[in-house]
């Protein structure tokens, strides 16, 4: 089981939608795509979902982002918040909205 954390720091945690607006292929790294995103305002998110989704898939996708984690630069291409996503056996799957909402909403 994993370590308990106080809801305090729950609540430090930084959640929204937001919806892909572009992707590219990585220019360094075969497996990774870097994702302009809007969640209020347009951010860069480096992720390695290339050989689960599609260009075509990801665009216009609304998804879910973790956007107060620190700033990495990930093969060259600095990161601005991380996608949220299940991985079941190296078979990803994006956690999305079941319905169209604001970009910047706030998960809770």
């Amino acid at each position: 089981m994993s370590e308990e954390i106080k809801f305090s720091d729950w609540e430090k945690l930084e959640v929204k939608a937001g919806t892909v607006l572009e992707v590219k292929s990585h220019p360094n790294a075969d497996k990774l795509y870097v994702l302009k995103v809007d969640i209020g305002k347009e951010i860069n998110v480096v992720a390695s979902i290339k050989e689960n989704y599609s260009e075509e898939e990801l665009l216009g996708k609304q998804i879910v982002i973790f956007t107060n984690l620190e700033k990495k630069p990930l093969r060259g291409v600095i990161s601005e918040g991380m996608l949220l996503a299940v991985d079941d056996d190296n078979e990803v799957s994006l956690l999305t909205p079941d319905k169209k909402v604001k970009n910047g909403a706030k998960i809770r």
